[in-house]
């Protein structure tokens, strides 16, 4: 089951270095076409991890609508 958090990027602060990408344990940051980084919001466990090593800050957290997936 999916947590109640997910990460969400902000494409337009995203400078590509792909840090998030390589932090992720369940592969759902991707940077897209070396342009920015996108999350598959099904695959995040919500650890957070992403945000905490974005260097230009566009990575954040935020609660999943409904509490669909949500433990």
């Amino acid at each position: 089951m999916a947590s109640k958090r997910f990460a969400k990027a902000d494409r337009r602060r995203c400078v590509s270095c792909g840090a998030c990408e390589n932090e992720c344990p369940k592969d759902a940051v991707k940077v897209w076409r070396g342009c920015y980084a996108v999350v598959n919001e099904a695959r995040c466990v919500g650890c957070g991890k992403c945000e905490k090593v974005c260097p230009a800050g566009c990575i954040e957290m935020r609660l999943r609508e409904d509490g669909e997936n949500a433990k």
